[in-house]
């Protein structure tokens, strides 16, 4: 099994950079979503969120209100702290459970939006970093997420600098150009894997 640690900004693209992975035969474990489910309805994670932040961030469906919490965490250092304490353990246990699920001759992809932030660059075998000028970041999260050019810079703002992803990097993918120049990008990685596994 070849252990790859995936990660990028936000806006970056490295979703994108994911889903051609899994299209190259990768198996992906996607820590944002078990971050969403680990904090579903009738949950330990949800029940301790909303113990340390209040029933505030709940939605009337009695689910977890993203925004509300992203507006506590987001602009308190101490408060996203308090919230990747609760939920960063949960979402390691789950992951690695996929993990082992999915067989020893695997390549298996977690995209880990926090690698860099939270020091995990050890877990993997290899890094490869989504990587994306400041400014084009800002664009996408503006003009393709809706997002407003503050709530963009506090969240990117929130995140590790581009040079601290880099620094952990042992492969990068370009992702400043359009999505025409990714998936070449992408293949070509997947080949330097499949190598690395097979070794």
């Amino acid at each position: 099994m070849l252990k790859v640690g995936l990660t990028g900004g936000i806006g970056a693209g490295k979703s994108e950079v994911s889903r051609l992975l899994v299209r190259c035969g990768a198996v992906l474990v996607d820590a944002d979503r078990i971050a969403r489910e680990v904090v579903e309805p009738g949950t330990p994670g949800l029940a301790s969120v909303v113990e340390t932040f209040g029933p505030g961030i709940l939605a009337a469906d009695g689910t977890l209100d993203r925004p509300a919490l992203g507006a506590i965490v987001f602009a308190d250092p101490d408060r996203l702290a308090a919230l990747n304490a609760l939920v960063h353990p949960l979402v390691a246990a789950r992951s690695a459970e996929l993990e082992r699920a999915a067989g020893p001759d695997a390549i298996v992809v977690h995209d880990v939006p926090l690698l860099a932030e939270n020091g995990l660059a050890p877990l993997y075998d290899l890094v490869v970093v989504v990587d994306a000028a400041p400014g084009t970041q800002l664009d996408r999260l503006v003009r393709l997420r809706g997002m407003t050019e503050r709530d963009a810079r506090a969240r990117m703002a929130a995140q590790a600098t581009r040079e601290q992803r880099l620094a952990v990097a042992d492969l990068v993918v370009d992702n400043d150009g359009p999505l025409d120049d990714l998936e070449p990008q992408v293949r070509r990685i997947w080949a330097d894997l499949t190598a690395r596994a097979t070794r």
